[in-house]
């Protein structure tokens, strides 16, 4: 068998064709595709409003300066997840604080929120929707209300998933989203999504994107130029018509690996869907139980044409940066280090097909004597 990628963008016809009539036919910045890329996916997600940008990161920081968050106060992100979450919180000119995860789910642990919430200086919380997989969003709203934190969900793996009926994205008070090559769906490169409720804010974040312009030449912020290019919006628009059906590909390859792996009991399974959380399967992790064996399981795999990730090796309080900047030492976060050291993403894609996720799972079976 030829070698099974982890991922794969899905770029077809008519996206080279929306892109290429936009090269055509509008104007490359702010033409009229992102306008109306921006309408649809507001209607998608179930907001009223939804502002473009040029990479998940910066509408993460969009949305931190939308919240009215002050430079040097907290915003309280998860350990364990990718650094432009808490990145994202420095570029806004806040201070990014830490709490620890669930093993469960790979989660946010709300209770281990709560316990920072009471020390009173945290201004906004950051659930992420890691793996594809919703947070805990009814707790999140209860603390929300409790502690008088705005909550800015990080969707940016959960493109289209589910909680309590409503999609990611659309219960706090930012929804924010990366459309980056591998995601759920792409842009045909990097680009970003802002979802919220309050028009007045949607149009301060439309300026600061576009330079802080109130007119062509009248600036009322301290702006960036961090607009959505035309050609990318136009390519989305297509993506987004198709989501709903690639994500539903997804979880019917998690199905197949859930099928054939529920028996090797070595390893961890990602969590099955609830009545309240439907997740899209951005990634499909499993997590090895032994110390020190998932870096075996990976290279067995890759030696057989397997593409594997890890995601993520190195947990955010302990990246080299972080430490230096903020003091965080090991130890501090176990859920967060225990997850780094034994996490392996297998091949999910919309474009995998079922003899090549079954071929996949063999070969997990196949390491484990199975």
């Amino acid at each position: 068998m030829n070698k099974i990628p982890l991922a794969m963008p899905a770029i077809d016809e008519e996206m080279i064709d929306a892109a290429i009539n936009a090269l055509q036919n509008e104007m490359l910045v702010m033409g009229e595709s992102v306008h109306k890329f921006e309408e649809e996916f507001a209607r998608f997600i179930g907001t009223k409003e939804a502002v473009s940008t040029n990479s998940g990161t910066m509408a993460l920081s969009l949305a931190i300066m939308g919240a009215g968050i002050k430079k040097g106060e907290k915003v309280l992100t998860p350990t364990f997840t990718f650094i432009a979450t808490s990145n994202a919180v420095i570029h806004a000119g806040a201070r990014p604080v830490f709490a620890d995860i669930s093993l469960k789910d790979y989660l946010l642990d709300p209770e281990r929120v709560e316990e920072r919430l009471k020390k009173g200086d945290v201004r906004a919380v950051i659930p992420v929707h890691l793996y594809g997989k919703p947070a805990d969003m009814d707790r999140f709203m209860e603390l929300k209300e409790k502690y008088e934190v705005s909550i800015i969900e990080d969707a940016c793996q959960a493109h289209g998933a589910y909680y309590g009926g409503k999609r990611a994205g659309s219960i706090g008070d930012f929804g924010t989203f990366s459309f980056y090559s591998i995601k759920n769906m792409t842009v045909g490169g990097d680009g970003g999504m802002v979802t919220l409720n309050d028009e007045d804010i949607a149009e301060k974040l439309r300026s600061i994107r576009d330079c802080g312009r109130k007119g062509k030449y009248e600036h009322i912020h301290v702006g960036y130029t961090a607009r959505l290019n035309t050609v990318n919006a136009a390519i989305g628009r297509v993506q987004l018509r198709k989501l709903d059906s690639w994500n539903e590909k997804r979880r019917h390859i998690a199905s197949i690996y859930r099928e054939k792996l529920k028996d090797v009991e070595e390893i961890t399974l990602p969590p099955e869907d609830d009545e309240k959380s439907k997740s899209v399967y951005h990634l499909f992790v499993i997590r090895t139980k032994k110390e020190g064996e998932r870096d075996e399981l990976m290279k067995y795999l890759k030696d057989n044409g397997i593409g594997v990730g890890i995601h993520y090796p190195i947990a955010n309080h302990m990246q080299p940066i972080y430490m230096e900047l903020f003091g965080y030492r090991g130890g501090e976060y176990p859920n967060s280090e225990t997850a780094a050291a034994n996490v392996l993403s297998l091949p999910m894609f919309p474009l995998l097909k079922d003899d090549e996720g079954e071929y996949v799972a063999e070969k997990v079976r196949e390491f484990y004597g199975r």
